[in-house]
């Protein structure tokens, strides 16, 4: 009886030293990413290079607005500023949503879709599966799973369609900072 209280002890404080090293990776993911807030930086689309929306046009991620708990990052496509990804940290979890605006401000109709880390990742990189929201908006996006990565020298954002041919990837130069662009569409600080 003893030896399998000791034992089960032993698991759960195993499994408790686990949760803290995996809570450090997100952690280390969160604060490198935190790092650039303020920076913007240019890009390019890696896949697919002929995307007719992407493909030829002036790519770039302002990693505008950082607090404890959310990262806020415009991402301009050309002169389309529509975009913001919205990251946020809830008990060592990263989620990303992506927050659609037309040119005076208004939410687009499909808006705030992403997804929630199902584990704490790694230090470079966050998966993120589509949640129900997505589901339930843009249900071709079921099968959704975007990730993102980060390095010394780059961030990507990346999208896989799981049953399809759908791949989407935007390769972010962090080595080099670059003027700070306009505000985006529907912005407020």
């Amino acid at each position: 009886m003893l030896l399998k209280r000791v034992l089960l002890l032993i698991a759960l404080l195993s499994a408790l030293q686990s949760i803290g090293q995996d809570n450090e990776r997100s952690l280390s993911f969160w604060n490198t990413l935190k790092s650039h807030c303020g920076k913007a930086y240019s890009g390019i689309l890696e896949i697919p290079k002929e995307d007719e929306a992407f493909g030829g046009k002036t790519l770039v991620m302002h990693v505008k607005s950082c607090s404890e708990n959310t990262i806020r990052i415009p991402f301009y496509v050309g002169e389309d500023k529509s975009r913001t990804w919205i990251l946020t940290m809830a008990d060592g979890i990263i989620s990303l949503k992506h927050d659609h605006r037309h040119e005076d401000g208004t939410m687009d109709d499909v808006n705030f879709y992403g997804g929630t880390a199902t584990n704490e990742g790694k230090a470079d990189v966050q998966f993120f599966p589509a949640d129900v929201h997505t589901q339930t908006l843009i249900p071709d996006a079921a099968t959704n799973v975007w990730w993102i990565t980060i390095d010394e020298t780059s961030f990507t954002y990346n999208l896989r369609r799981l049953g399809t041919d759908r791949v989407f990837k935007v390769v972010m130069d962090l080595t080099k900072p670059i003027e700070t662009p306009d505000e985006p569409w529907g912005w407020k600080d």
